[in-house]
């Protein structure tokens, strides 16, 4: 599997630990924005050492493909210096259930101007014409209205919800099961 994509506004590329400031700086700058969406990060999460240690992961649970990250950036950024989102695709499952979980975060500034669809439509084509995945899952809190549009707009079906899912910012939240599967593969 290739570790850059293409869309026609984006780059999608799967980062090396050398890239960690930069995300670092990502996760400094949305913080706030991101906080009611994600679990208590302890203050260790926002160093530069934290960082290159999760790329390093990240990248060795890649090349065996258990999970993939995708950091976003605009055609524009020529030196790819500001990733304006992130997508994963985790958990993968091999066998029968070929199957992952879909994670994705996008930068405040940038929400609203259809990137993540764009971005999102690109990683499920991958995952189905390159990984060979069937099913991919993706868990949203009801109250994420935004989200939820996203993941409709890109073909996920809610198959139902899923009472206190996950620890969303200290409090069990509930979350709609949105799937998508690959039609190729029925």
């Amino acid at each position: 599997m290739k570790r850059i994509y293409e869309t026609e506004r984006l780059i999608l590329m799967v980062l090396d630990e050398s890239h960690a400031e930069k995300i670092m700086q990502f996760y400094i700058k949305n913080d706030t924005f991101l906080l009611p969406y994600e679990h208590i990060k302890p203050r260790s999460f926002y160093t530069l050492d934290n960082h290159k240690l999760t790329l390093r992961l990240e990248e060795a649970e890649f090349l065996k493909m258990n999970m993939v990250r995708f950091w976003l950036f605009k055609k524009g950024d020529i030196n790819l210096e500001k990733p304006i989102g992130t997508i994963a695709l985790t958990n993968i499952i091999r066998g029968v259930f070929k199957s992952c979980f879909l994670g994705y975060k996008m930068d405040a500034d940038e929400i609203n101007k259809g990137y993540m669809t764009e971005a999102i439509k690109a990683v499920v084509k991958i995952a189905f014409s390159s990984m060979k995945l069937h099913r991919i899952e993706a868990n949203v809190m009801p109250r994420n209205v935004r989200s939820i549009r996203v993941v409709q707009k890109c073909g996920f079906v809610n198959e139902g919800l899923a009472k206190q899912y996950l620890k969303i910012n200290g409090v069990w939240e509930d979350h709609y099961h949105m799937v998508i599967l690959n039609e190729d593969d029925i």
